[in-house]
C-alpha cells in the first residue's frame, strides 16, 4: 500500500529522479543533456515565482509539474499562474497523485495573488482531458502557438 503523497519543491539533489520522471511525460522526447540540466534548473530557481513541485510516495518521486508565477500590468496589477510539464509515473497513475499536485500548485498561485491558473496540453486523450477537468480545470479559451520542434504525437 502506498505512503500518503508528500508534495515538496524539487532542490538541486531531486534532478536526476526529474529528469527520469519526465520520460513518463514524453517517451520519445530528447532527455535534457546531463551537462545542461543543473545550469538550466538553476536558471529555473532564480526565476521569482518559479517552483517544480514534486509528489512522493513511499520515497518515491511519482508525479510533479512545473508552476511560473507571472507578474502582469492587467487585472488590477494581479499576476497570474502557468502549469506545465505535469506527468505522473505510469506505474503510479489513477491513484490521485497528479490531481494533489496540480492542487498544490494552483494553491501556490493562490496565495501569490494570482488572478488565474493556466495550462495546456497536446493530448488529445479524452483521459487526458478528462483528468485536468476532474482536477478542477476547465477548457474555456482557445489556445494558439508556434513551436520550433514538432508537437507530441499521442
Amino acid at each position: 500500500m502506498d505512503e500518503p503523497l508528500r508534495i515538496r519543491t524539487a532542490n538541486k539533489a531531486d534532478l536526476p529522479a526529474l529528469i527520469e520522471l519526465y520520460r513518463h511525460l514524453i517517451a520519445a522526447d530528447t532527455a535534457c543533456p546531463e551537462d545542461r540540466a543543473p545550469v538550466i534548473f538553476e536558471q529555473f530557481l532564480r526565476y521569482p515565482g518559479s517552483a517544480i513541485l514534486l509528489g512522493e510516495s513511499s520515497a518515491e518521486l511519482v508525479a510533479s509539474c512545473t508552476l511560473v508565477i507571472i507578474p502582469n500590468l492587467t487585472r488590477g496589477g494581479k499576476p497570474y499562474a502557468l502549469i506545465e510539464n505535469v506527468v505522473t509515473h505510469a506505474d503510479f497513475r489513477n491513484r490521485g497523485f497528479g490531481k494533489s499536485v496540480l492542487h498544490a500548485a494552483t494553491e501556490r498561485a493562490w496565495e501569490a495573488g494570482c488572478y488565474k491558473v493556466m495550462l495546456m496540453t497536446g493530448s488529445k486523450r479524452a483521459s487526458t482531458l478528462a483528468f485536468y477537468e476532474a482536477a478542477g480545470f476547465e477548457q474555456s479559451k482557445t489556445g494558439f502557438q508556434m513551436r520550433r520542434t514538432a508537437p507530441r504525437e499521442d
